[in-house]
């Protein structure tokens, strides 16, 4: 996965992120000279330039942003090292001729992932404004990094592998993960929530259209294995029966919206059977007694 996670937009922005990606300089950075920063003296110095560079830019809007935060990450049980060493080299081919970058691996999470944060004002007084094209791209030059240091790696888009929903950003996770409620949930439960009780479900008009490119990119997967079957070629067969599962095995076509909406519902449901059981809220037995501890 090659992600934009998102963009500082000031220097106290930056100075968050990168503490943030060092665990507070407890973890090395590594820059496009192959400098080591360590520690918060390192960053401090990082930040500074940067800051100064930045004062430097006048064509910089003031909401522009200093830099652009980019992750890489692979799924669980890759090799960390090599997974690092891609980075590097992917860093070094995009960004290294024009563009000031940092970047820290972090393996405190199941899938090893790599951090890059790059800065925005290219050296050609140019700046960095990848549009989706480029981020495909970024994706296909990550999977051959990682293919050439023996690892299996493919840049699909996320669609023609049957998922729909976007993953979430590093702060809503973290924040899910401390047990508080981003912004984001409350208020799309709050809107759901809304619909339920009012007895209407809303049909966004990109729902439909989720649901049936999905339904295109399937039957074209089956239309591919059938083809294949008809082939008397034994590898052509054992692929179309490889298409076959991989289709069988794709996720439901579920949005956000509608698996907040089933879940609601089944949390609904469970009160209601509780309520017909004579369940207190801490499972105590109500009917006809008094609670009992």
């Amino acid at each position: 996965m090659v992600k934009i996670t998102g963009r500082t937009k000031d220097v106290a922005h930056l100075k968050s992120h990168l503490a943030y990606i060092t665990r507070n300089g407890e973890l090395d950075a590594e820059t496009e000279q192959g400098a080591t920063l360590a520690g918060r003296l390192g960053l401090k110095d990082l930040q500074q330039r940067w800051e100064d560079d930045a004062g430097l830019d006048g064509k910089r809007r003031r909401d522009g942003s200093l830099s652009i935060n980019i992750i890489l990450s692979m799924p669980a049980g890759t090799d960390a090292a090599a997974v690092k060493e891609s980075a590097r080299a992917f860093a070094i081919e995009t960004f290294g001729d024009n563009h000031d970058y940092v970047f820290v691996q972090h393996l405190d999470d199941k899938h090893p992932h790599v951090h890059l944060t790059v800065r925005s004002l290219g050296h050609n007084g140019k700046r960095l404004n990848p549009r989706k094209a480029d981020l495909q791209g970024w994706r296909e030059r990550f999977a051959g990094e990682l293919r050439l240091r023996g690892i299996a790696a493919e840049a699909t888009p996320r669609r023609t592998r049957g998922r729909i929903r976007k993953a979430d950003r590093g702060a809503v996770r973290a924040m899910r993960k401390r047990k508080i409620t981003p912004d984001v949930d409350r208020l799309a439960r709050k809107e759901v929530l809304s619909e339920v009780r009012g007895g209407r479900t809303a049909k966004p008009p990109w729902d439909e259209q989720i649901k049936s490119r999905q339904e295109v990119i399937r039957r074209r997967y089956l239309e591919y294995a059938a083809e294949l079957q008809r082939s008397r070629v034994a590898a052509d067969q054992a692929l179309a029966r490889q298409i076959r599962q991989f289709v069988n095995d794709m996720p439901a076509v579920e949005t956000r919206r509608h698996a907040l909406t089933n879940e609601l519902s089944e949390l609904a449901n469970t009160r209601r059977r509780d309520a017909e059981q004579g369940v207190g809220k801490e499972g105590e037995k109500t009917r006809g007694q008094e609670p009992t501890r």
